[in-house]
């Protein structure tokens, strides 16, 4: 396992950790369910990686701990928040050291990360939706200096438009011990973004101990609109994926 540590450029420090808060509840209230997801969407693209896999928006490791368990590849996991990148070194730290080994950490942006030719699949898992326009187009070209050649991306679709309406969706408690965890997310329309509310808490049989609210800023993209930005940067569509929730593009050509 390596962690790529650079000096970051004054303009860009320091930065706000926008999951510090969800760090803590996400694995406990969502990430058995997201692993569900994650196998289900790139085991079968993971498992026939050949030099690297590259998991940009890595979290807490869902897409980085199934590539080393799938393929015998290098995986380069980026994740800049500090909070999520805590939890996912925790996990790598528990693996044997033959796996670590294959596992680069990088803790900036891609755009800034810099990795060249180093993976021949690309993840972006629940990620895209939380850039805006002008970020995902510095990120389509970063993963296409990532990858080589006729490498392949693997994109889980945003919401395609803005909501209706204020939609909530009640997380499933855990205990832990004597405590409860709990969570909501809530997601309502502001204009041209969605502002998705997430409420924790944690109680025991006293009542609440713990409430934390932190506040997530989305972009809606249709999966026609994100096909036509990677088109400007040399992505085809790759025929035999047909998840709706899944975007799957090749780097076509010399570059």
């Amino acid at each position: 396992m390596h962690t790529v540590v650079t000096r970051a450029p004054a303009a860009v420090r320091p930065v706000p950790d926008a999951y510090a808060v969800t760090a803590e509840f996400y694995d406990i209230l969502q990430a058995e369910a997201d692993a569900a997801r994650v196998r289900r969407l790139y085991r079968r693209a993971v498992a026939a990686a050949r030099l690297g896999v590259l998991d940009v928006g890595a979290g807490t490791g869902r897409v980085t701990l199934m590539s080393l368990a799938e393929s015998r590849a290098e995986v380069h996991a980026v994740e800049p928040s500090r909070a999520m990148r805590g939890a996912l070194l925790t996990r790598l730290a528990a693996l044997p050291a033959r796996q670590r080994e294959r596992v680069t950490v990088h803790p900036y942006p891609l755009d800034r990360a810099g990795p060249a030719a180093v993976a021949d699949v690309a993840v972006c898992h629940n990620m895209v939706g939380c850039l805006p326009p002008a970020a995902r187009e510095s990120l389509w070209p970063a993963i296409g200096t990532a990858l080589v050649s006729g490498g392949s991306l693997f994109l889980h679709l945003p919401p395609g438009r803005m909501p209706a309406r204020t939609l909530v969706r009640l997380l499933p408690e855990q205990r832990v011990g004597a405590h409860t965890y709990g969570g909501r997310l809530t997601m309502s329309p502001a204009g041209y973004r969605i502002r998705t509310r997430a409420d924790y808490w944690v109680r025991d049989a006293q009542g609440v101990l713990r409430e934390h609210t932190e506040t997530f800023w989305m972009w809606p993209a249709s999966r026609a609109r994100l096909t036509g930005e990677l088109a400007r940067h040399g992505f085809v569509p790759l025929p035999g994926y047909d998840e709706p929730e899944l975007l799957a593009v090749t780097l076509a050509g010399p570059r």
